[in-house]
């Protein structure tokens, strides 16, 4: 018998003013969740996978979502898709446009075929208009974070950078491109961690990043655009604790990334702790596992 520990919701901060925002999101169960291949330095064929324990700890964070307002749609799992369960690197979503990844590596090339699918059929119904999928090698939310401001665009590993042309285009977003040099962060979403984005009253974007992850071209971009980010400490990056989700106020992210979850809590957001440690075997945890539907802003009268 499996025994499901619940996710650690930490007390609110003193003195926070910060507001929560109801997401939408997209996430696929891990049913068929396996190493079976390894095409980042976290698989390791020789350590074993529990794919039952993969979903239990799977539904821990989408009845966290569901506990904190937020809605969840899920796809249905594919056999022999064993990465599928990383819904984020599925697509990108920006003002109600869903354009479809075109993965880098064969074996989750398909991936990219059942998301386009999801979300020029599925998505259609929450207003989502499907663009198909990208022309160019794009690995969706994983190297692609919106900031309410300018797509944040992840290289070096998976996406290239003539994605990110394509984007800005079809997308029709401002792109910087941030280029990634550690092989264990090899997407944009397992360094940097958008925790607020910009909005109408002028509230500035926020993130938390380490550094190490980026050229130092790239850094000095980060420490530009955001001179009061959350820097992340090496112990916290390597347990994947930068992939995480912020509405704005609660940051769910790795149980396991104590330090950030001290960070955070200086800063006024509150941090969900979330187990994935079955879903880290596949180098992903909670972003990873989370694609964001954005839809297109409300005309105002």
């Amino acid at each position: 018998m499996t025994l499901l520990t619940p996710p650690v919701a930490e007390s609110e901060p003193t003195g926070s003013a910060r507001t929560p925002t109801a997401r939408h999101y997209l996430m696929c169960p891990p049913v068929h969740f396996d190493v079976v291949y390894a095409i980042n330095p976290w698989m390791d064929l020789s350590v074993p996978v529990d794919a039952g324990h993969a979903v239990v700890q799977w539904q821990a964070l989408k009845d966290a979502y569901e506990a904190h307002g937020h809605t969840v749609d899920v796809i249905e799992p594919e056999p022999g898709l064993p990465d599928m369960v990383y819904a984020a690197n599925g697509g990108i979503v920006v003002n109600g446009q869903a354009l479809a990844a075109r993965f880098t590596h064969p074996e989750r090339q398909p991936e990219g075929v059942a998301y386009d699918a999801w979300l020029r059929g599925s998505g259609a119904q929450h207003g989502l208009v499907g663009l198909g999928q990208a022309a160019e090698q794009n690995e969706g939310e994983g190297d692609l974070l919106w900031d309410g401001e300018v797509m944040l665009a992840g290289t070096g590993f998976r996406t290239s950078r003539a994605a990110h042309a394509e984007v800005a285009e079809r997308l029709g977003v401002e792109v910087v491109t941030l280029e990634l040099v550690d092989p264990r962060f090899y997407h944009l979403d397992t360094a940097l961690a958008v925790l607020t984005t910009a909005s109408d009253d002028g509230t500035r974007p926020e993130v938390a990043y380490f550094p190490e992850a980026f050229t130092p071209e790239a850094q000095a971009v980060l420490r530009e655009r955001y001179p009061d980010a959350i820097i992340a400490t090496e112990a916290d990056a390597e347990v994947l604790g930068l992939n995480a989700v912020s509405d704005g106020k609660h940051v769910f992210l790795s149980d396991r990334a104590t330090g950030m979850h001290a960070a955070l809590r200086e800063r006024g957001f509150t941090p969900v702790g979330i187990d994935l440690s079955e879903l880290l075997k596949g180098g992903g945890s909670v972003k990873c596992c989370t694609l964001e539907l954005r839809p297109a802003p409300e005309v105002r009268a």
